[in-house]
């Protein structure tokens, strides 16, 4: 009988990479991209200098930070740690499986991929995770996934780190552009395995945080980096930025050129090439930073959730991953269903068709600490009975999904708690 493509991911022995070809690869993307992106290099320890396998994480802040990692610790070789969904698409599939790319589901616990990370690290080899399982929505990191230190203190190995500076304002998440500007990226080390010894998984994973902390707006406030936005500076942020700050409608927000502008009261303003934020006119009220509105969004919806009935729903297309096939022309999932997705304080509710048929399903708030995101913010994902499921909501509404599902995960006891709140 045909194996599926998860039959396929799942037997396979992830080795080491071929040496020789991720080198020649790596020395032709090095020219290509280290002066394209403007990427500069600081090694307060050189994870090449180490003799011993290691484990190396990292700050996730776009689609494109293997580059900015990679390419700076060549002649090195690492199996980097991806999501799994991705190696369903055609135009990364290939390579993933000459690199020895790890498949991870985000988000929720995967046997598979802690049974090869652990079998390479008993064979000295150096593992790449992006602990936060997702490139960064809004500029800042979110908490590292659940159990990331356990599965540090079980490797035992030497941690590596490193923390990327402007990777976000070069790929943001509410657009697909790239606006080259300059790129920082800051190695380091974390751990030695003896560390371990004296700290329990969950000290760990404090020092992850605190050590991975970075803000892409207020650093550069202070540097004033430059990049560029093509004349597209505020294209499709009313995705992320949804509220207005001045009378508090949501999903008012349209952003055209480089203006974002609520169509409620007028309140807006022009972007300028730094991610400065200009108000329209002396009337308008303005965050001081992309972070600002996003955190001052997330208090919003931390106090509706109080209400015990609160609830929100948008219809949605529901998409799964082809079982033989693999997906064409980027796509990240095929079109299914349609139907109704709520998320209330249970839990997320999903009640409509799949495959033809009627279909719904529940997923307790405690099992659901936020969601998955392949390429923009059009579309979000998660893994219902194992399964990836990704919706494609109607309205403009993916933002208001993720902070209601975050903060009603904490609200209920959730694990994933919200380390930076306050910073």
């Amino acid at each position: 009988m045909k194996k599926t493509n998860e039959e396929k991911l799942h037997s396979r022995k992830i080795k080491k990479p071929p040496y020789l070809l991720y080198n020649l690869l790596g020395g032709v993307w090095k020219m290509l991209f280290m002066k394209k992106y403007g990427i500069s290099v600081e090694y307060k320890a050189d994870p090449r200098k180490e003799k011993r396998g290691y484990l190396f994480i990292s700050n996730h802040t776009s689609r494109m930070d293997y580059i900015f990692n990679g390419l700076p610790l060549l002649p090195h070789t690492h199996n980097f740690v991806v999501g799994y969904n991705e190696f369903y698409r055609s135009h990364l599939a290939g390579i993933f499986k000459l690199m020895n790319t790890i498949p991870k589901k985000n988000f929720v616990p995967d046997h598979y991929t802690a049974r090869e990370v652990t079998r390479l690290a008993k064979k000295g080899g150096r593992i790449f995770l992006f602990p936060e399982g997702m490139n960064s929505i809004r500029g800042y990191n979110q908490p590292v996934a659940i159990a990331t230190g356990k599965l540090i203190k079980y490797l035992r190995l030497p941690v590596y780190y490193s923390v990327i500076k402007g990777g976000y304002m070069t790929c943001p998440k509410h657009t697909n552009d790239e606006r080259c500007g300059r790129i920082e990226v800051v190695y380091d080390k974390m751990f030695e395995p003896e560390d371990f010894d004296r700290m329990t998984a969950d000290e760990i994973e404090a020092i992850v945080n605190e050590k991975l902390w970075h803000d892409d707006f207020a650093w550069n406030k202070e540097r004033k980096y430059s990049y560029n936005m093509h004349g597209k500076a505020a294209e499709n942020l009313e995705d992320l930025l949804f509220c207005c700050p001045k009378c508090g409608a949501q999903f008012t927000m349209h952003g055209e050129g480089n203006v974002i502008k609520c169509s409620a009261c007028g309140n807006g303003a022009e972007i300028d090439s730094t991610y400065t934020f200009h108000p329209l006119d002396e009337n308008c009220v303005i965050p001081g930073t992309q972070t600002d509105w996003t955190k001052m969004q997330r208090d919003i919806i931390r106090k509706e959730i109080q209400d015990e009935n609160f609830s929100f729903s948008a219809e949605v297309k529901l998409g799964t991953l082809p079982k033989y096939k693999l997906l064409k022309k980027q796509a990240t999932s095929l079109i299914v269903g349609e139907g109704t997705l709520t998320i209330d304080r249970s839990g997320l509710n999903y009640k409509g068709t799949k495959d033809g048929n009627e279909y719904s399903f529940h997923i307790p708030s405690k099992s659901l600490p936020t969601y998955g995101m392949c390429t923009d913010m059009s579309r979000f994902y998660t893994f219902v009975d194992g399964e990836f499921t990704e919706f494609y909501p109607a309205t403009r509404c993916v933002e208001k999904f993720f902070l209601a599902t975050e903060e009603i995960h904490r609200l209920n006891g959730g694990r994933w708690q919200n380390a930076y709140i306050d910073k």
